[in-house]
This record gives structure tokens, C-alpha cells and sequence, in this order.
């Protein structure tokens, strides 16, 4: 076990470190990479650190290859594309707690279900935000179907939704190859069929996240720029927000954990 833990503590080191050098994640979140990476690859094994850095290498591409298209809505999110200890714990928190329990549970499937799902729906929430801005059409709000300006929480498009399915599909495609090699003993179904469940448990999850967004997420107004945002307690601007509606606590990272958890959950019952 130590030596498992110490080879995947080397690994999680040596991408942390790359990646905060790349300048896709900061100092706090390289630690929590760190943190997160040493679990995964240390208990969990390489198929399961395969998922991992599928997800953060697709994620991080796309943040800089579409940076420049989300630069007009950075008034809108509350965080940037160098992904904080906050960000890095809400996309990989729940993935590395079955990526532990697998290392009690040799043998269990569940583990390991939960686990794909898990990262499915986190990717296909982050290929969502960075493809969505790239629709021609302003997207729709979740919840009424009104149409909203970019950058919304809560609000869904075309390019959106293929951009989750694709997202949670690329996931997918790893976690029923490398299934039967990550828990041997499990019985799982046929791999196309674990590829939909997955797929479907990933887009699912980023529905609900969508939900969280236009319903009970913190969301402010810049009184100055007279604006919506996510930011607090002050706008780009400078000013200081004030909520208008939410809850004070659910911040983007409890809604992408809660993403993250909602997708581990469907993928078991599916």
C-alpha cells in the first residue's frame, strides 16, 4: 500500500506541478491536485488516474483554446480559467472518495460506476461552459425557457447540450474500456451499454447542475454596472455586489460538487 501510494503521489506531484507551470492551476490548486491526484493514483490505480487526466486535460485545453470567446463574460463567472484549491476539490472530491473506497472494495463495481459517472458529469458541465458561449442564439433558462444573456447560471443552448453529451461521451468512452480492467472480478454489462449509461448518468448530472444554477445558486447585481453576476463580494468593476437571489452558501463550487455528486448517484441507479 505505501509504495502504491507513494508511486501515485510521485505522479500526482509531477502533473500538479506541470499544470500549475502551464499556469491552468494555481498554487491552492495544485495542492489539491496533489491531494486528489496521490488518491486516485495511488488507491485507485492507473485506469482510474486514465479518467482523471482525460478530464483535466480536455477541460484545460478547451479553457485556452475558447478563452478569448469567454473573455466578455468574465464579469459573469466568479472564478477564472486557473482553477483554484476550490474548483480542483468541487470537480474532484467525489471522484477521489470511490477512488478510495475502491482500495477497501477490491471487487465492487459500484465503486467504480460511481466513480466514471462522477468525473462524466463534472466534464460534461466544464465542456458545456467553455463550448455554450460559442452558440449563435442566446441560451434559454433551465427552469422557464426565457431567454438570457450569456454566461447565465441556469441557462442551457444547442451548443451547450451537444457540448455535455460530448463531454460526458469522452468520459464514457474510457470508463466502459477500461471497466473490466479496473475491477476485475465485476460483472459488468456489454460495453456499448455501460458507455450509455455513463454518457447518460454524465449528462444528467449536468442538467441538475444547470438546475442548481437557476433555481437555488447565489447570484448577485453589480448596483453599478447594473449586471448579474456570480462574483462577490466585489465586482470587475470594483463595486460591491449585492445577492438577489439564492442561497449565500451554494457558490459555483457547492453547485459543481453537487454536479459531481448527482452524477454518481444516477449512474448507480441507471
Amino acid at each position: 500500500m505505501l509504495f502504491q501510494l507513494g508511486i501515485g503521489f510521485l505522479f500526482a506531484a509531477l502533473i500538479a506541478f506541470a499544470a500549475y507551470r502551464a499556469h491552468s492551476l494555481s498554487r491552492s490548486g495544485a495542492w489539491g491536485a496533489l491531494v486528489e491526484g496521490s488518491i486516485i493514483f495511488g488507491l485507485g490505480g492507473w485506469q482510474w488516474a486514465v479518467l482523471l487526466m482525460a478530464f483535466f486535460v480536455s477541460s484545460s485545453v478547451l479553457t485556452r483554446l475558447f478563452g478569448k470567446k469567454k473573455a466578455s463574460l468574465n464579469e459573469k463567472f466568479d472564478k477564472g480559467g486557473t482553477r483554484d484549491i476550490g474548483q480542483v476539490l468541487a470537480n474532484g472530491a467525489i471522484a477521489s472518495i470511490f477512488a478510495g473506497l475502491h482500495f477497501f472494495f477490491p471487487l465492487a463495481s459500484w465503486t467504480w460506476v460511481m466513480f466514471v459517472s462522477s468525473l462524466a458529469a463534472v466534464n460534461a458541465d466544464t465542456w458545456a461552459t467553455e463550448l455554450g458561449v460559442l452558440n449563435p442564439s442566446l441560451p434559454r433558462l433551465v427552469t422557464s425557457w426565457k431567454t438570457v444573456e450569456r454566461g447565465t447560471s441556469g441557462g442551457v443552448s444547442l451548443y451547450g447540450i451537444l457540448a455535455a453529451t460530448g463531454g460526458a461521451a469522452f468520459i464514457a468512452l474510457f470508463g466502459a474500456w477500461l471497466g473490466n480492467s479496473a475491477v476485475p472480478s465485476a460483472l459488468f454489462p456489454a460495453a456499448v451499454l455501460l458507455f450509455a449509461f455513463f454518457t447518460g448518468a454524465g449528462v444528467l448530472g449536468s442538467l441538475f447542475d444547470s438546475l442548481l444554477g437557476a433555481t437555488v445558486q447565489a447570484i448577485y447585481r453589480c448596483p453599478h454596472c447594473n449586471k448579474e453576476t456570480e462574483k462577490h463580494p466585489l465586482h470587475t468593476c470594483g463595486t460591491e455586489t449585492v445577492q438577489v437571489r439564492g442561497w449565500s452558501w451554494l457558490n459555483n463550487d457547492m453547485v459543481n460538487l453537487g454536479c459531481a455528486m448527482m452524477g454518481a448517484l444516477i449512474g448507480m441507479f441507471l
